[in-house]
């Protein structure tokens, strides 16, 4: 039998998620933790390096952004040579490194999209500055399905002034109030993107909210025990858990739900393997728990 006789094999691959991500050494975050997350779901997961960062699980000391060229010649090689149910965005690192990709997803517009906003670690080091963010806003979010920021990164990109007619007579940006989330998830849908999922650790209370909004407002709105610590890598795990549960062929809604349902499950089996963050366990279930 020759290996390269594709009708000896009658199994069908798992669902295939691409992911534009930056690397993680800890694999706690980005790249690695995108990966973990998709193959616990039953994914076959297709990576492509955005930056390679330098970091540990305290925070982020520096990054290198992959050149543009390099980013579209990764993901142009495996979607066409494989069928894409989904696609995930995480850490970009540059400009340029956003029209690149914006480019090649606006070649796949029916393959859903899930884009996290990555701006900064947990530690609070900046990965992207005022323009990665405005050509995020004007390239990418028209092309996502579901955004997925933290309560933090929805505020700093509903901010974002739209577009030039924005401005008043005087040439400043008008204000916008985005001290309540609705109307901050309104502002992201206005850009561009057909759902915003806002999740709320960032915000006081017992229980954490996370919540799905629409054209039409709140869609959904789950609550989840606030578990004690601080994690890295949770953003990542929901987003591509997310992008996940949409290749296994679930609507926007229940991918949501399934989503934080195991990344809430990863977090209270989280463990430090450093001396910083804890990192969740995207393998939980191998352990019998659950």
């Amino acid at each position: 039998m020759s290996l390269s006789d594709s009708s000896s094999f009658s199994t069908p691959p798992p669902p295939i998620v691409l992911v534009f991500a930056g690397t993680d050494p800890t694999g706690g975050a980005g790249l690695q933790a995108d990966i973990l997350t998709l193959a616990s779901l039953g994914c076959h997961p297709l990576s492509v390096v955005t930056a390679v960062t330098v970091q540990d699980t305290i925070g982020v000391d520096d990054y290198l952004p992959m050149d543009p060229e390099w980013i579209v010649d990764q993901a142009r090689s495996v979607l066409e040579d494989m069928p894409v149910a989904a696609i995930k965005i995480g850490m970009i690192g540059s400009v340029e490194a956003v029209a690149a990709i914006a480019e090649v997803v606006s070649d796949y517009p029916d393959i859903p999209l899930v884009l996290d906003p990555v701006l900064s670690s947990g530690r609070g080091d900046p990965l992207a500055n005022e323009e990665l963010m405005a050509a995020l806003i004007d390239l990418l979010l028209p092309q996502t399905t579901v955004l997925t920021p933290n309560s933090i990164e929805a505020r700093r990109l509903a901010e974002e002034p739209e577009d030039d007619d924005e401005e008043d007579e005087g040439g400043e940006a008008d204000a916008r109030d985005t001290s309540d989330l609705a109307v901050c998830a309104r502002h992201l849908i206005d850009m561009g993107c057909e759902f915003v999922l806002i999740t709320g650790a960032h915000e006081q209370g017992a229980q954490v909210v996370n919540t799905l909004y629409n054209t039409r407002g709140v869609m959904d709105a789950q609550a989840w025990e606030r578990l004690p610590g601080s994690y890295h890598g949770s953003g990542c795990t929901l987003a591509s858990a997310l992008a996940g549960f949409l290749a296994l062929g679930q609507d926007v809604a229940e991918a949501a739900r399934e989503a934080q349902a195991y990344t809430w499950q990863t977090l209270k089996h989280g463990y430090r393997p450093g001396m910083g963050q804890f990192i969740p366990d995207r393998m939980y279930w191998v352990h019998g728990d659950e």
